[in-house]
């Protein structure tokens, strides 16, 4: 009997499980001059040969150690050489690959930049990825989990059992790591870990798991990173017209699982690819410049509608393949659309096969809970001070923009990021290091992140869901801000809804909700935001909030959509708002496209159509969104008669006259200022037949006079329709 080097207690812990340092065992060992030993742990089998990879020969029969499934045989060879095993299970020979004979193919490089908190593109060697060693194809798999006793990928090729391939750690950034050899797309696997102390852990999905199965499942799947042809190269010189803020951007929010459901076949949901074609030509002919979809990133409760990930780097699979997305995404770039997701890196939820405890201590979340859990969501927060969660979130954001071609990120409850005692009472929540409420650590992720995006892709479109009065959100972090490129405005939205939603007769009193907004207008790049948020939770829907009767509310939604779409910022509507859906959003429906067999219906999404064909054709609507030079007040005061009236123009002069009459009293000869004499032609009223109205207006246009009226040397007479918004360009003589 040889006298191997390799100690039966060795070889117990490996086939218990319960050895770390794996790779000092396992493998292919050289254990004098000339001597090797081959190892390897094989449940269950009844015969090992070393064999030859070329010639098959057999270079030695492996002994099994005893009390344990490892086996080692003895080869004597002047150096290193490759090897197969032949394995006879049940009376069966079969020849397999050793995981162990290979080594790591992680370079020092990533590793430093991981911990350091700035690796961009982590997701490049962190993962799942199809690789090759020399001629061998498989699978590398590689996971932080610096303070696990041991990790190991279990799946549908190895039983799930954690003692088959153990993983090599990295020392000292807690990365694992193993090459499994001749692994297919499509394998399916999570991690097993065990703790510090030696306990097992809950199987856990791969933090930067590419794919996913459909929840309630839950493991990852291996897939191809790079097996989709792009079409879109056209798009990406142009994609500047749809990110920049002096361009149209109209964004039209949809969640994917609801937009249209197949009754027929079980209520299901269109994939990515039927969504591609019958979405994406719906959002064109709307005259919707953008596409924004609510979180993609896979998620294992439906009713969160996505915010609440557990896989950040999976498309989810309700809908399709990771390339199914790339589909999508491809072909709304063809049609001229840009695409944004919402992106979540607020918060994670707690479901035990996540992020949560990963490796049996608090890694991505704080470890107290005044400062690593949410109260308002259940979930934990990202410890964004420590560097490895910050590399996690920094590589995620910009691998969306690299390998989905994303045009940008709305990010998901800024506010909540910014704020140490965000929605807690006092001693529910830790100071910084000043003794404020701010937090530091999340100030100086999100300039990280706007800063490296913004680097990496120019003409990317940066949204900041911020409902606070935090200032410079987004100002460049060079000028003191958070980096944002735009932020939702929530104080128009609140303001305004709130106006919109008392009885005319009571407006009077509340005139200011609808002015308010223009003190702080051109303090940040906003985009007006009438979201999912504001038709959820009983709030009903937006014709829902609008008083009087039918005729009333509909009028009432047609002249505050026009005031929105003049009105400066960038403009966003979340699906269903553009038919006037009369019921609350419900995630697991359809929207009520049958409300469309009624003219009513049908005439606020012809109005919505026609604004946003309106507004990306006209430049005094959208050019200087962010500049006070763009906007000029004419009658702000007139509340007793709750009656709006403004302009907007452009760099060169071009101008709109908006008066926006939200009372139900038609006013004929009703005088307004203007600012230079002509012809001003009307060119939109929400009061016309075509949108179901009646018709009252100004037969085309009205010329100016040499009358002056608030301030100005000319105006004009015209007819306000009740309930409505009348939207003139101005024509110079």
């Amino acid at each position: 009997m040889i006298e191997y080097h390799v100690s039966e207690d060795e070889a117990r812990a490996v086939s218990e499980g319960y050895y770390e340092d794996i790779f000092s065992i396992l493998g292919l060992h050289e254990v004098a001059a000339g001597s090797w030993e081959v190892r390897a742990f094989l449940p269950k089998a009844e015969k090992v040969e070393i064999i030859d990879p070329e010639t098959q020969a057999c270079l030695a029969v492996a002994d099994n150690i005893a009390g344990s499934d490892v086996f080692c045989g003895r080869v004597e060879r002047t150096q290193g050489f490759a090897y197969l095993l032949a394995v006879t299970w049940g009376g069966e020979r079969q020849i397999i690959d050793d995981p162990y004979r290979y080594g790591s193919s992680i370079n020092e490089q990533d590793l430093y930049l991981y911990g350091e908190g700035t690796h961009e593109r982590a997701y490049q060697f962190l993962g799942a990825h199809i690789v090759k060693a020399g001629e061998v194809e498989g699978v590398r798999f590689a996971v932080w989990a610096p303070n696990a006793k041991r990790v190991s990928v279990v799946g549908d090729f190895n039983f799930w059992d954690g003692r088959r391939h153990v993983m090599r750690k990295h020392i000292p950034g807690g990365i694992w790591e193993i090459f499994i050899p001749g692994l297919k797309p499509g394998a399916l696997y999570k991690y097993e870990l065990l703790n510090r102390d030696g306990h097992l852990l809950p199987h856990k999905a791969d933090p930067f798991g590419f794919a996913a199965q459909h929840p309630p499942e839950q493991a990852s799947v291996v897939v191809e990173q790079d097996n989709y042809t792009w079409q879109d190269a056209g798009w990406q010189d142009q994609a500047w017209k749809r990110t920049k803020r002096d361009q149209p951007i109209a964004i039209y929010e949809v969640h994917a699982g609801s937009w249209k459901r197949v009754p027929e076949e079980g209520n299901r949901y269109l994939t990515y690819r039927e969504l591609a074609h019958d979405l994406i030509p719906y959002v064109k002919d709307m005259g919707f410049t953008h596409i924004q979809l609510m979180p993609v990133s896979e998620f294992p409760f439906d009713g969160s509608w996505g915010y609440q990930p557990v896989g950040l780097y999976a498309p989810t699979s309700r809908f399709g393949k990771p390339e199914d997305f790339k589909y999508f995404v491809d072909q709304c770039h063809q049609a001229g659309i840009a695409v944004l997701i919402d992106w979540v890196p607020g918060h994670f939820p707690t479901d035990e096969f996540g992020l949560g405890r990963f490796d049996g201590t608090p890694l991505y979340e704080h470890a107290d809970a005044r400062q690593g859990f949410h109260p308002d969501w259940n979930t934990y927060i990202y410890n964004y001070g420590r560097r490895e969660v910050a590399s996690f979130l920094l590589a995620n954001a910009l691998f969306w923009l690299d390998k989905f071609h994303i045009d940008g990120l709305r990010v998901d409850a800024v506010a909540s990021m910014l704020y140490l005692d965000y929605s807690r009472n006092d001693g529910e929540w830790l100071a910084n290091k000043y003794g404020g409420r701010e937090n530091l650590e999340a100030i100086d992720f999100l300039r990280l992140v706007n800063q490296r995006v913004y680097r990496n892709y120019p003409n990317a479109m940066m949204v900041a869901e911020e409902s606070t009065a935090w200032p410079g959100v987004s100002q460049p972090v060079d000028y003191g801000g958070l980096g944002f490129g735009f932020k939702w405005n929530m104080g128009w939205m609140n303001d305004s809804l709130q106006f919109m939603s008392k009885d005319p007769i009571h407006r009077q009193y509340h005139h200011h909700d609808m002015t308010f907004s223009l003190y702080y207008a051109f303090s940040e790049n906003f985009i007006l935001p009438l979201s999912h948020d504001e038709v959820v939770h009983g709030k009903g829907s937006i014709l829902a909030r609008m008083p009087g009767d039918c005729w009333q509310q509909f009028a009432n939604l047609r002249a505050y959509y026009a005031f929105m779409y003049c009105h400066p910022g960038k403009k966003l509507l979340f699906m269903g708002n553009e038919i006037a859906q009369g019921y609350e959003w419900d995630h697991n429906n359809s929207l009520s496209w049958h409300q469309l067999d009624m003219a009513e219906h049908r005439g606020v999404q012809q109005l919505i159509k026609n604004l946003n064909h309106l507004y990306t054709e006209k430049s005094a609507l959208y050019e200087l969104d962010a500049e006070g030079r763009g906007f000029e007040w004419i009658e702000a005061d007139d509340r007793h008669n709750s009656i709006f009236a403004f302009v907007r123009k452009d760099s060169q002069g071009k101008m709109m006259l908006v008066v926006s009459n939200f009372t139900p009293v038609v006013r004929e000869g009703y005088r307004v200022g203007v600012n230079a004499p002509g012809f001003y032609e009307e060119i939109l009223n929400t009061d016309s037949d075509v949108f179901a109205g009646t018709n009252v207006g100004n037969k085309g246009g009205v010329p100016s006079e040499a009358q002056p009226w608030q301030h100005r040397e000319h105006s004009v007479v015209i007819t306000l329709p009740a309930l409505a918004t009348v939207i003139f360009e101005y024509k110079a003589p």
